[in-house]
């Protein structure tokens, strides 16, 4: 008989965090896509540091709120910088850089998105990337660590995840 990877509890973690994540982008009225976004549902992307099943979740969530973008490469590059920085974050040892990650994921891969898509010559992609990598990665960087830090701080302080925790700064 084959063992699963995910027990049943870890799936449902997961669909309750993809919806979350896909539910907070589509509803809230603040910029969610393009060079400048703010996109509240980020600071989420903390959460592989306390739950390894939150990485699907996660993918799945910014997968389904991308659908919605007026970027079609959103759909993918968007999604693989949500999916690159949950990863990145599961693999962290101290909580304060839990936020790091999705920053520079971001940051990167979405800004050099958006230049891409805004500079049909080619010719002005890396000060278009700058900007972008820029005004994607202050916006990533306020959501994830402020409300990131505040999310991870007020989980740490639930006793049933301690444990969680007990071998992470």
């Amino acid at each position: 008989m084959l063992k699963s990877r995910f027990t049943t509890r870890q799936m449902a973690t997961a669909g309750v965090i993809a919806a979350l994540y896909a539910g907070l982008t589509v509803l809230l009225p603040i910029p969610q896509y393009g060079p400048v976004q703010l996109r509240v549902a980020e600071a989420m992307t903390v959460l592989p540091f306390l739950f390894p099943e939150a990485i699907p979740g996660l993918a799945l969530g910014c997968f389904l709120a991308n659908l919605l973008s007026p970027y079609v490469l959103d759909w993918v590059f968007g999604t693989l910088a949500t999916l690159l920085a949950a990863i990145w974050t599961s693999r962290l040892h101290n909580r304060y850089l839990a936020a790091l990650p999705p920053v520079v994921c971001n940051a990167l891969i979405v800004g050099a998105e958006i230049a891409y898509l805004s500079t049909p010559d080619g010719a002005a992609f890396l000060p278009a990337f700058a900007m972008n990598a820029l005004t994607v990665g202050l916006g990533e960087a306020l959501v994830c660590f402020v409300l990131g830090t505040l999310l991870l701080q007020a989980l740490y302080q639930v006793p049933a995840l301690r444990g969680r925790t007990a071998d992470r700064v």
